[in-house]
């Protein structure tokens, strides 16, 4: 019988709410979304570009306590605020996942969580190694 996992640690972003900042099943990761503020300063940047690079950053830190990467991700949505800040947001997303392309939605929504925020992206990717154990101290099995 298959078993899921929460991805937990001190060093990933802070869920706002009830939830955990990912999931794994069998070998699928689960990533919930992630805003652009930095778990390090508590900081969150003003323009798309860099809050897109942080969103991603986040992402990666979560892929990596559960065992897997950016490189790994099959699918993400992205959330937008105002569409208009698709070009800019695209060209960093571009970037951060190289010749990776994952199937992707992108939406405008009307609010996100913090009023600051711009952009929110969230995805699902496969594991490709065991995750790291500090990482996950209170990751039980359910």
């Amino acid at each position: 019988m298959s078993e899921h996992r929460l991805v937990n640690g001190a060093n990933l972003p802070a869920p706002a709410g009830p939830y955990s900042p990912a999931v794994v099943f069998d070998r699928l990761v689960f990533v919930s979304g992630q805003g652009a503020r930095d778990p390090q300063t508590n900081r969150m940047p003003g323009d798309i570009e860099t809050q897109t690079e942080q969103c991603l950053r986040n992402v990666g830190a979560i892929l990596d306590a559960a065992g897997s990467g950016l490189q790994h991700v099959l699918r993400c949505g992205v959330f937008l605020t105002d569409m208009a800040d698709f070009p800019r947001m695209n060209a960093v997303y571009e970037r951060m996942f190289g010749a990776h392309r994952p199937a992707r939605t992108t939406i405008q929504a009307a609010a996100l969580p913090d009023p600051a925020l711009r952009v929110e992206i969230d995805c699902v990717a496969y594991v490709t190694r065991p995750a790291h154990a500090s990482d996950t101290p209170d990751a039980p099995a359910l």
